[in-house]
């Protein structure tokens, strides 16, 4: 086979309209384009995305940043390098970090980060864990336990709790 014996399949291409040739072609004098009006001019007829005046969908979506979750869960963050300090054996919850000076306030359910190494064993107590952050745990001898229920917590309930 040859670049010169190259042909497309039998019925695969069709050959255009020609328009314009006078009424018994079919498409004679307007070609199918109607009388008048902004459509039958030559040269397209609107931009894409046009929407005949509206403000176009372009415009109307939220522009950078993306989309705010409806329903963001915001979690007070801690990373097992932060926990290393702590005696062995020693149970970790949302209170005792408070207690010990590694969180200064609660921004809502712990949980814990995976980033940095543990060398001694804690039962941990927290609303949610990442694998990496359980994997370590364990290895290093520890528990991991998700608190029951994880509360919804929103700024807005928290400030109306503490008022």
């Amino acid at each position: 086979m040859r670049l010169n014996d190259l042909q497309p399949s039998a019925g695969s291409r069709k050959r255009g309209r020609r328009v314009g040739r006078g009424i018994a072609a079919g498409q004679g004098a307007s070609c199918g384009f109607g009388m008048r009006g902004q459509k039958s001019r030559s040269g397209r007829p609107t931009r894409p995305g046009f929407e005949g005046g509206q403000t176009p969908l372009y415009r109307r979506l939220p522009k950078l940043k993306g989309f705010q979750l409806i329903n963001h869960k915001e979690f007070t963050v801690v990373n097992l390098s932060a926990l290393a300090e702590l005696p062995a054996k020693s149970e970790v919850t949302m209170d005792s970090l408070l207690a010990a000076g590694i969180l200064t306030q609660d921004d809502g359910p712990l949980k814990i980060l995976g980033n940095g190494d543990l060398k001694v064993a804690l039962t941990v107590k927290a609303a949610a864990f990442t694998a990496g952050a359980k994997a370590k745990i364990e290895a290093a001898g520890g528990t991991c336990e998700v608190l029951a229920g994880r509360p919804k917590w929103t700024r807005a309930a928290a400030a109306a709790a503490t008022k």
